[in-house]
């Protein structure tokens, strides 16, 4: 009985030592732990996500792809399929599982010296303390800190928001964090509508999800996810029938393909840049913010073809600037060839010539098959020459391709209702001209397409919205606007003669001068914007005065602080495509300001509006059952810029730029379209910039190292073909409307070279618009600009003026 009682006795001691020494770890390792309470309010780095104006994503900014779900929103046999397979006494135990680390323990000394690796016991909360607060590192002294902080996470919160944190945070393999993204990932599905063999196979990702993927490692993923199906069974969480019928389903992962995503890679890294601008990085790739854009897919589509075909035609005009590089045509081509990179977003495919004859080209594809290039495919192809000319014509393939030489083609079936031989191919090369093309509502500032270049993956520069380059002509409208504002009319007659004006000091004459080299006389202004008249614009510059000029480039947002000399008012000063296309609009709207916009809206991640595009006051739109009401009338808050009488002068001028001028060989399109090409000196700079009564559009051309396009090229050769094209597609299945008439505009039949009222027996006859009082009953008065031959003004503008000569 001593015995029994003095072995008791040592057995209490020994449990009171190893309670106290228990209690001492835990005191010791609990000193100086995270703040777990910070769980509380839990926000996981959620993605943001970018989607167009019918709701297709274009983009998604994350540092991990997550979706975040609450618990409430998580179905059932999910929960089920992770609780069964990661910790399935969860919802009783205190956030130590003691019997499974018992089992563990057991478990490892038996496999002591047999090579197995370790097994472990850890809960759902203990991996959520780890996770979120500890380290991954493998020690005895974490995990005693990971138990510690379980058993606080278990008071402090309840056993939904434990998974809530752990279904949201833990990673699941291909870049996808959290149960969400993971449907999305492996089967193209929400949660809700996962079945039970899918939920067991997500289930079953968290061990090692490299291990389990569904094509890598079929068959051990497969295993993995009936392990958890049976486990899923066991716990009682699904039905003997239920457990054989997911047994037996085949693991297929299913590439995520039912979201609508359009390419607008241009317009979003643009979209990008403002919500780092207005957030910080965090709040984009953390914040999960949602944006819904004004990208209208459609129309940015046919944004990005007319560019892309109106900068290979300018390069084809040019020629041919030799291969993308030369490979040894000696072993394996076809490996060599497949390590010649290519840009991800150009649409043509690599080859290597693999020979020539008299007739064509022989081609080598990454496929390896074989491939054709006629020659009359390659007559284009004449040898490029300094200063944008062509060498000599082209009379057998080997006038441009030799064997190795690695070239873009293009796969032509058919051309032109030809049906063409299998596998031919026409050659290609990347323009090294580029552009800018932007689209956008007139009324509202909304940009409905933006492209800023060829190609997004050789340059992220926006040529949109980035690049600043001189107008040219297109700047022209808004000299005239201002001279409509004060008095003139589009029949006023403005002298077109020779102009030189002393620059001062040192720097000799300026001497403008018009494309054509020509001086036409007394024309009416509206020839001066139709034939593009230099020298018409720098008289009515200077009999309006050039501050007047400024103010009106500023008022409309296409240059801040302009120069006040007079070569400025031939769009000597840089600007943007953004800029000027919004000045456009401005015009067609009736002289309303608007804001270019990218954004209608962004969200956050609770779904709370935290900046919306209109701000206008609606009190009638909320919580309104539609029943077929009129809809309420909104303010107008938009600043009126101009006299709308004087927009709409400008565009019925413009239209006659398209009808009869520099902008003509658009008029074919069949709808009212206005607009004005622009070219700077030495061609260095093309522009097409116009509407159509609800559509603003900018194009840019040129060099993004400032070099001359070529002597022959301007506005109306290289811009406006794709201001063209862009407008056949945008504008395709509308109806023609006219342009708006404010109230007051007098339409009047006049004789278009002197613009008076037309006479019985006139041949020239067109329409022009006049605001009350101003209808010429002749046109004797001949504006000149006060000029005297020494750069005299009657403005107050005289002295000495800088800038290039003759911008067209």
């Amino acid at each position: 009985m001593r015995i029994l009682l003095s072995i008791f006795g040592f057995l209490f001691l020994m449990g009171i030592a190893g309670g106290i020494g228990v209690l001492a770890i835990f005191w010791h390792f609990g000193q100086g732990l995270p703040d777990y309470t910070q769980l509380e309010n839990y926000e996981p780095e959620v993605m943001t996500r970018v989607h167009a104006s019918d709701g297709a994503l274009i983009a998604e900014y994350a540092r991990e792809k997550r979706v975040f779900v609450p618990i409430t929103a998580v179905p059932h046999k999910v929960i089920d399929a992770f609780v069964a397979a990661e910790d399935k006494n969860f919802y009783s135990h205190p956030g130590i599982d003691f019997a499974s680390v018992l089992r563990a323990a057991v478990t490892n000394v038996i496999n002591l010296g047999t090579g197995r690796r370790p097994v472990g016991a850890s809960t759902i909360t203990q991996q959520v303390a780890k996770n979120f607060l500890l380290t991954s590192e493998v020690s005895y002294e974490r995990k005693i800190k990971e138990a510690i902080l379980s058993f606080r996470i278990e008071r402090a919160f309840s056993k939904d928001h434990i998974l809530e944190l752990y279904l949201n945070e833990i990673y699941l393999g291909s870049g996808a964090y959290g149960v969400a993204a993971a449907s999305l990932r492996y089967f193209d599905k929400s949660l809700d509508e996962l079945n039970v063999e899918e939920a067991a196979y997500l289930a079953a990702l968290p061990k090692a999800p490299s291990n389990y993927h569904p094509v890598r490692n079929h068959d051990e993923a497969k295993a993995r996810r009936n392990w958890v199906i049976g486990r899923m069974l066991e716990e009682k969480y699904i039905t003997e029938a239920e457990a054989q019928t997911a047994w037996a389903s085949p693991l297929v992962s299913k590439t995520r393909e039912s979201v609508d995503t359009y390419q607008a890679d241009f317009f979003a890294e643009e979209v990008r840049r403002q919500l780092v601008d207005r957030y910080g990085e965090g709040m984009l790739y953390d914040g999960g913010l949602s944006v819904r854009s004004t990208v209208d897919p459609r129309m940015q589509s046919v944004a990005d073809k007319a560019l892309f075909d109106g900068l290979v035609a300018y390069d084809r005009r040019h020629g041919w600037r030799g291969p993308v590089t030369q490979i040894d045509m000696s072993g394996d081509w076809q490996q060599k060839l497949r390590e010649v990179e290519k840009p991800s977003d150009i649409p043509w495919d690599l080859a290597v010539v693999l020979g020539t004859d008299a007739k064509e080209a022989t081609l080598g594809l990454q496929s390896g098959e074989q491939g054709r290039i006629p020659l009359r495919f390659l007559t284009w192809a004449r040898p490029w020459q300094k200063g944008q000319t062509l060498g000599p014509v082209v009379n057998k393939p080997s006038d441009v391709l030799t064997v190795g030489d690695v070239v873009y083609v293009k796969h032509f079936a058919e051309l032109d209702g030809e049906k063409l031989p299998p596998n031919t191919y026409g050659l290609r090369q990347i323009p090294n001209a580029n552009g800018g093309l932007v689209a956008m509502d007139p009324h509202t500032g909304r940009v409905l397409a933006m492209t800023g270049g060829f190609s997004h993956a050789l340059s992220k520069f926006n040529r949109a919205t980035q690049a600043r380059r001189q107008p040219g002509s297109a700047f022209k409208p808004f000299v005239y606007l201002a001279a409509l504002d004060q008095g003139f009319t589009p029949s006023t007659l403005v002298l077109d003669a020779p102009f030189v004006i002393d620059q001062g000091p040192g720097l000799g004459k300026w001497k403008p001068g018009n494309y054509s080299g020509n001086f036409y006389g007394p024309s009416t202004m509206r020839l001066g914007i139709e034939k593009s008249r230099n020298l018409m614009t720098v008289r009515l510059a200077q009999t309006i005065g050039m501050p007047t000029v400024a103010e009106y480039a500023e008022r409309f947002g296409i240059v801040d602080d302009l120069p006040e000399v007079l070569s400025m008012s031939l769009g000597a000063a840089e600007t943007t495509v953004m800029r000027l296309t919004a000045a456009y609009a401005e015009l067609v709207n009736g002289g309303k300001k608007i804001t270019p916009t990218l954004i209608d809206r962004i969200q956050d991640r609770r779904g709370n509006v935290i900046y919306r595009r209109d701000e206008r006051e609606c009190a009638q739109c909320q919580n309104v059952a539609f029943r077929n009401q009129m809809p309420p009338d909104l303010p107008d808050t938009r600043e009126q810029l101009t006299d709308p009488a004087s927009a709409f002068q400008m565009v019925h001028i413009m239209e006659g730029v398209v009808s009869r001028g520099t902008g003509r060989t658009i008029a074919e399109l069949g709808y009212p379209l206005a607009g004005k090409t622009g070219t700077t000196n030495d061609s260095r700079d093309a522009w097409f910039v116009g509407f159509s009564p609800d559509l603003a559009v900018g194009v840019y051309v040129g060099f993004d190292d400032n070099r001359s396009l070529g002597d022959k090229e301007q506005g109306a050769s290289a811009a406006a073909p794709i201001w063209k094209e862009f407008m056949r597609g945008a504008l395709e299945g509308t109806k023609a409307i006219p342009f708006r008439t404010p109230p007051g505009i007098r339409m009047v039949r006049v004789e278009s070279r002197t613009g008076i009222p037309a006479r019985p027996g006139d041949q020239d006859v067109i329409w022009e618009a006049f605001k009350p009082g101003t209808i010429p009953a002749s046109n004797d008065n001949v504006i000149d600009g006060g000029y005297n031959g020494f750069g005299g003004s009657d403005g107050g503008n005289g002295g000495a003026v800088s800038g290039p000569g003759g911008i067209y």
